[in-house]
């Protein structure tokens, strides 16, 4: 191992390698569903194409990080574009998106070998309203919209680091990480600086938990007088099925089995396409017990007859797992700061009664763009500034920044805070001692009779890493081994998601201050008896037996298992694992997830 010294030299004199500057009106960080719709929602209101519009996404392509369920409510891409409907529900084989009807409704609570059917909640309902698919592909069909406006998308460059003003009071720019640096910290022969962009306006669409939006919401206090935000895990996989198993547009949610009753979450079977099915799993990530592993729940979940009748006989083709933001309307963080905007999951827009936030994201990020655009149209563009003065002569870092408080009210007037304000006590409401039965029971009593106007608001008061218990207070779970036809060990399934990352880049999962592996292993190991190998969906962590170390154990980061979920970055007890962007273009390859 590089001793540190030396580690810092190298990285002092990668660091005095000057960037390449590109200034931009608008610099959009995150190609999903809420970073495309504001890019596109701008350029729809510059029409005379007078401001450049730079979205920046760490993904090969676009669409290859995007992993949904997913049921797509279409309200807020209705708003944007009106002849959606038309155009994507057509002629599919000619555009790519992957969307049917939902044509069938189904909500049961799983025991052990059988099902109760439970009443369909308002949120639950998608028959003739609702749309089943690949949001995946819905991504990909708005990165070609954008373009078309005249937006320009560049894949495979991930924003690692913000640019502030000289009074280090406000966000000027962002920069894209360096190509090219070995796992010893030091520049290879196909070193490359990253790029700085910088902007009137940056629009962090990262989605959940995304790296520079954690720097942005610490640096800015945006959670100041929120609720703590709490998340989900969902693991997903879409199946090739027997014809004669396949009910095409139905859609099925469940909840209980495999979970205990101090577990919240639920699974989800969706029928779409030509024999296609997505079945997954959602664990809340508040849980207690160290010895739970989510992907495991998941396995056990394939084998329930309910799941097991449809599986069987079929293949599965694609795997993936991302965390969701659960911490609905309390947990919402202040949306501007000085220079930028969060929109999307970025923020943590998700309904989570309706298990969708797709529609809430737009939404957000199309009141963002108008935001923008109003304050930027009074601007000139930065095209005619550098034709004016020269690329030399441009300086942004003293001039005033815009610091859009109109964002921020327009979202809170929105029909997206009506609903997310409805449904603000379901989440919480499974974390009281009645667990389980006393949030569904809660639950209806809410949406049904209450409709969201308790006069009360339930909050998270702990973090999910916080609520993570000592393992000597917990019996260790005992999973079953993979069958190899409906379950599958950990690396078959990362197999399944296209995931790569250079062997010799550095690593992207950053282990406490100092990348001490030894001393983390010390630490937490002792105490959580391993949990970092149980909370991960892809393999990335194991602790290994090593007599010759203090503690007996070591501790292996397989960084190029990782599928960017971001659920260590979350769950980790000690909150010593920061998860930052590996080179662009690193991570997984979905295409109809």
């Amino acid at each position: 191992m590089m001793k540190l010294g030396v580690l810092r030299r190298y990285m002092s004199s990668v660091a005095a390698t000057p960037r390449v500057k590109d200034f931009v009106d608008l610099c959009v960080v995150g190609a999903g569903p809420a970073g495309l719709t504001a890019a596109i929602k701008f350029k729809q209101l510059d029409t005379e194409n007078k401001y450049r519009v730079v979205v920046l996404e760490k993904a090969g392509d676009i669409g290859s990080h995007t992993l949904s369920g997913m049921i797509l409510e279409p309200r807020a891409m209705l708003e944007l574009f009106p002849d959606f409907k038309e155009e994507c529900l057509g002629n599919k084989a000619e555009n790519g998106v992957m969307l049917d009807p939902v044509v069938a409704d189904q909500f049961k609570l799983l025991t052990k070998t059988g099902s109760v059917p439970l009443p369909l909640t308002p949120g639950l309902t998608n028959e003739g309203k609702n749309y089943v698919g690949s949001l995946s592909t819905v991504v990909r069909w708005l990165g070609e919209k954008a373009e078309e406006l005249g937006v320009e998308l560049y894949t495979g460059v991930s924003v690692s680091d913000v640019i502030y003003n000289k009074s280090n009071t406000g966000v000027i720019g962002v920069a894209t990480k360096d190509l090219g640096i070995d796992k010893n910290g030091k520049p290879k022969d196909s070193f490359e600086r990253g790029l700085e962009f910088h902007s009137k306006q940056i629009v962090l669409a990262e989605g959940c938990h995304g790296s520079v939006t954690k720097e942005i919401l610490k640096k800015f206090d945006l959670r100041k007088g929120k609720s703590n935000q709490t998340y989900g895990l969902g693991i997903k996989e879409v199946w090739e099925v027997k014809p004669e198993n396949f009910k095409k547009g139905m859609v099925a949610h469940t909840m209980g089995y495999p979970l205990s009753a101090d577990l919240y979450g639920g699974g989800f079977q969706y029928h779409f396409g030509e024999n296609l099915v997505s079945v997954g799993l959602v664990t809340g990530l508040d849980y207690e017990n160290p010895y739970v592993s989510p992907y495991q729940e998941f396995q056990k979940l394939k084998h329930h007859p309910f799941y097991a009748d449809v599986l069987e006989g079929g293949k599965c083709i694609a795997y993936g797992a991302r965390a969701l933001n659960e911490g609905g309307y309390q947990a919402i963080p202040k949306l501007n700061f000085p220079g930028g905007v969060l929109v999307g999951a970025s923020a943590g827009f998700m309904n989570v009664p309706k298990i969708k936030g797709t529609h809430t994201a737009m939404k957000s990020a199309m009141l963002a763009a108008e935001s923008c655009y109003s304050e930027i149209s009074k601007l000139p563009s930065f095209e005619s500034i550098l034709e004016e003065k020269g690329e030399e002569n441009v300086d942004i870092s003293e001039e005033p920044l815009l610091n859009l408080a109109s964002y921020d009210t327009a979202l809170r007037n929105s029909w997206v805070y009506e609903e997310l304000y409805k449904v603000r006590n379901v989440r919480p409401s499974f974390n009281t001692k009645a667990g389980l039965f006393g949030g569904m029971m809660y639950s209806g009593i809410d949406t049904l009779l209450l409709n969201g106007k308790a006069p009360w608001t339930f909050k998270f008061d702990k973090s999910d890493a916080a609520l993570t218990r000592p393992a000597k207070e917990f019996t260790p779970k005992n999973y079953p081994k993979p069958d190899g036809k409906l379950s599958f060990d950990i690396l078959t399934s990362v197999s399944r998601t296209g995931t790569y990352h250079d062997d010799n880049e550095q690593c992207h999962l950053r282990v406490g201050p100092e990348q001490d592996l030894e001393a983390y292993a010390r630490e937490s190991y002792p105490v959580y008896k391993g949990v970092e190998q149980r909370f991960c969906p892809a393999g990335v962590y194991e602790f290994v037996e090593d007599e010759s170390v203090e503690g007996g154990m070591t501790f292996k980061v397989n960084s190029q298992n990782c599928i960017h979920c971001k659920t260590c970055d979350i769950k980790a007890p000690t909150q010593e694992i920061n998860w930052t962007v590996p080179e662009g273009g690193d991570g997984p390859k979905y295409t109809i997830t």
